[in-house]
């Protein structure tokens, strides 16, 4: 078959713009699990029912699409993404093992057919680098750094984005010697004789984006379409948009781009907790009834780089009170599990100062979380955002250097569900590639990229994997109501994927494939023949 569908014209009922008839629609809605058609108008579901009774209202300009017993899902939500780290990465080196760099060696070359282009003194980016996949297991460092350029000021991103790299020109640049100190949760890697700096920077994010010039404005933009379209491609119609810097600036530009058409996905921003003054100092319009660009949530990265809690438990508590108080959501990065008890303990301090039903207060990531503190998250009614596609993507890197007693708890997205917490699925992109089609593979089978199991007791059935994704990835914005699931009078934001994943094996759910994506009520991106 050559074509996803075929496109009639119907005439005599009343007006509705698209209607997808003969597919297999899974709506994720209890009430009324199954459809074969779907009637749109005006961007949200109008009606949906069997073949055996359709009644879909259409008019001589509504589009009909046959779908040909293809799979519709409700559109993807990822629920932790970083939108212009992941924009970024298409303008800059791109250092990710898949694109072939498996040496320092290879790394090298390519940074110095850059800088041959480039005017000395401008600064030379690179993402995504990943010490597991190189021939010498190690980070680089200043030193290899400067046997590429003393000319250009050099800036490497880690994969995690919480450690960077630069060459000794960039540290002088910035005043990074011997004599500076680690700033507040921030570290600087040292040479254990000379107690020089590596170049290798932690959790100094901040530091860096307030000192080197930003990419220029017209080339994010590019970047930005790209990634937009590409994100169009996989079926991902909203993104909660996670960078702990994010401030009014962040918001403006996010709007900007909203208007001028170059930004597709629904975005839900996170507000850094270090920007948290600026709430109630500028209309961040949070209620938006467009649906299209919302902020409710302050995120706080809880951080454990320097081996103690940063911040400290007696300061994060009075943090999230503040957050909490103000009638804001919690959005607490947290990946082991010593993060995770802090992350709980002080949303519960918070709640016992001032309790609050449906807080909807959320553990990003949850990496390392045992059964017990399942349960301490489950009464607490704390969601958890997590990422099913680390599974495959990282799991030969946990099988080898995670040890077993933290191993067994590793992304226990079934112990979670069991215990009653909603879990939502996300990338955490680019630390991951954007694709939710991986995450339903990571979920339900729990393979790694090379075919081991990574802890195959925390296996979760199809259904459950597409839930996260969908009306448990809308709840944890408090949005259930209006998208995650397939019902009328909800936001028309839909899949169309070859084929059903619940009627897949496990190993099988790697050839599925998005056909179309729908975004409000419109076809935006379409599989090309």
């Amino acid at each position: 078959m050559t074509s996803i569908c075929v496109e009639q014209g119907l005439t005599g009922f009343l007006s509705t713009d698209l209607v997808l008839v003969n597919g297999n629609v899974i709506t994720l809605n209890p009430a009324q699990p199954k459809a074969d058609w779907i009637a749109i108008g005006n961007g949200k579901i109008v009606a949906l029912g069997s073949r055996d009774n359709i009644q879909a209202p259409v008019a001589e300009n509504t589009k009909i699409i046959d779908c040909q017993g293809r799979t519709i899902l409700p559109g993807f939500i990822d629920s932790h993404f970083h939108l212009v780290s992941f924009a970024e990465s298409h303008v800059v080196l791109n250092l990710n093992p898949r694109h072939g760099f498996r040496s320092i060696s290879e790394i090298q070359k390519a940074l110095r057919a850059i800088c041959k282009e480039r005017p000395s003194g401008e600064w030379i980016r690179a993402k995504g680098f990943d010490e597991f996949f190189l021939e010498e297991k190690r980070y680089l460092n200043r030193w290899d750094l400067d046997k590429v350029t003393l000319l250009h000021p050099i800036k490497i991103t880690h994969r995690s984005g919480h450690l960077h790299i630069l060459n000794s020109l960039a540290l002088r640049k910035l005043g990074v010697s011997k004599e500076t100190p680690d700033p507040p949760g921030g570290l600087i890697d040292r040479d254990l004789e000379t107690g020089e700096p590596t170049g290798l920077l932690y959790e100094m994010g901040e530091f860096l984006s307030n000192r080197i010039p930003p990419i220029e404005a017209k080339v994010l933009e590019d970047a930005v379409e790209k990634a937009s379209k590409q994100l169009l491609s996989l079926g991902i119609t909203s993104l909660q948009d996670a960078s702990a810097r994010n401030d009014h600036k962040r918001w403006n530009l996010l709007k900007t781009w909203k208007k001028k058409g170059i930004l597709h996905p629904r975005i839900n921003m996170m507000l850094g907790a270090v920007n948290l003054s600026e709430y109630s100092a500028y209309d961040f319009e949070a209620n938006s009834s467009l649906n299209q660009l919302r902020l409710n949530c302050v995120k706080i990265v809880l951080d454990e780089t320097t081996g103690l809690l940063h911040p400290e438990q007696s300061k994060l508590n009075e943090l999230v009170r503040e957050i909490h108080n103000s009638g804001l959501q919690v959005a607490i990065h947290a990946i082991e599990e010593k993060a995770v008890e802090s992350a709980c303990a002080a949303i519960e301090y918070a709640l016992e100062k001032k309790p609050r039903l449906d807080h909807r207060h959320r553990i990003e990531h949850c990496a390392v979380c045992p059964p017990s503190l399942a349960k301490r998250i489950a009464s607490l009614g704390i969601r958890v955002v997590t990422h099913p596609s680390f599974v495959y993507y990282s799991g030969d890197r946990y099988l080898e250097n995670v040890r077993r007693p933290q191993l067994r708890y590793l992304y226990p997205l079934k112990t979670l569900i069991q215990h009653g917490v909603i879990v939502a699925g996300s990338s955490d992109c680019p630390i991951s590639p954007p694709n939710p089609l991986v995450g339903l593979y990571g979920a339900v089978s729990r393979m790694s990229e090379t075919g081991k199991s990574v802890v195959p007791s925390e296996r979760i059935p199809i259904i459950e994997a597409l839930q996260m994704y969908t009306i448990y990835a809308a709840d944890v914005s408090f949005e259930e109501k209006t998208k995650g699931s397939i019902a009328p009078g909800k936001l028309a934001d839909l899949v169309v994927l070859n084929e059903d994943p619940t009627q897949l094996a496990p190993k099988e759910l790697r050839n599925l494939q998005v056909e179309m994506t729908i975004l409000d009520g419109e076809i935006v991106w379409r599989k090309k023949s």
